[in-house]
């Protein structure tokens, strides 16, 4: 979906806010990576996912941001609002509530990175998978094949649940601790298309105008197959180009910064994206590249032939 954030100021925040108090709004307050970010919504169907997406937070606990999502009767097209200073995101007329989600964790991560000096946490919109504690991530762009390897993998019960979308990583020395950002999973009707396994466990999800669903990741993993974290020992970076004849490699550190950078990170749902904080998102990955292996995927074979790749790599 492209769409442009318009930043706006503390004084039409507050306008815009007002006309809001005088319609009646869904709450509902959620826990994502230690910050509090409050949604607030006249869209049932939007609180009802939030409520089975994120972890619930006690409503005592005031806002680090807050998400309204406010669409009208007409048919008028998406907005996006955003007052950096109170972490104010103002969401007009959206269809679907992926989008919502993607942006309540685009708004916990800008939270984090101007608290970047004390908290050492940064976003990755990516997936991350653990086994026996070590830590395998997987970036790549729409259409690259993530969804599909990162679930391929978790066919394998040697390979836990730690994220399929997006997380939060933390650098403590030499090491990196990838943290899961979701209580449940936001993810495709068609995933059983390539790994079958799934297919009973998706039976019986409401699914969106999108064709996705909030998926209880206990009832599609098992109860002991899920992790809060781990400890990131490997990245792998997707692309999908027939013409380029090379499958699989490793990466110099530099050659993973600027690919990732030339694709913006892979994240489409960056609020704000000056000079400044695009400076802080390449320092952090500069010193993920340079303390794990990073290897370059070409996805042209079939999804088992890559996940065979991927199985290949020693974390």
């Amino acid at each position: 979906m492209s769409y442009n954030v318009e930043i706006i100021t503390p004084m039409e925040k507050d306008s815009l806010v007002d006309k809001f108090s005088k319609i009646f709004l869904y709450e509902r307050k959620a826990e994502i990576h230690g910050a509090c970010i409050k949604l607030l919504t006249n869209v049932k169907q939007f609180y009802e996912m939030w409520i089975e997406n994120f972890k619930p937070i006690s409503e005592e606990i005031r806002p680090h941001g807050r998400l309204f999502v406010i669409n009208s009767e007409e048919a008028n097209p998406l907005k996006v609002k955003y007052e950096p200073i109170s972490k104010t995101l103002i969401i007009l007329d959206c269809d679907y509530y992926g989008f919502v989600k993607s942006l309540a964790l685009s708004l916990t991560s800008d939270f984090f990175e101007e608290y970047h000096s004390e908290h050492r946490r940064y976003s990755v919109h990516g997936s991350l998978v653990d086994r026996q504690g070590r830590g395998l991530v997987i970036m790549g762009p729409p259409g690259s094949g993530k969804t599909t390897l990162t679930y391929g993998l978790l066919t394998n019960s040697m390979y836990n649940y730690v994220a399929d979308d997006w997380f939060f990583v933390r650098i403590m020395g030499s090491d990196l601790i990838g943290y899961g950002s979701e209580k449940n999973s936001y993810i495709r009707e068609d995933l059983a298309s390539n790994w079958p396994i799934f297919k009973r466990r998706l039976e019986d999800l409401i699914i969106d105008s999108k064709g996705r669903a909030v998926a209880n990741v206990h009832l599609l993993f098992g109860e002991y197959r899920i992790r809060e974290s781990t400890h990131i020992r490997a990245v792998v970076l997707l692309h999908r180009d027939k013409s380029n004849p090379k499958v699989f490699s490793e990466l110099e550190p530099s050659v993973a910064l600027n690919y990732l950078v030339e694709n913006q990170f892979f994240n489409p749902h960056q609020l704000v994206r000056d000079e400044r904080k695009i400076s802080l998102r390449k320092q952090f990955f500069k010193e993920v590249f340079e303390l794990v292996p990073v290897y370059l995927l070409n996805t042209i074979e079939t999804p088992e032939n890559s996940l065979n790749r991927i199985l290949s790599i020693e974390v």
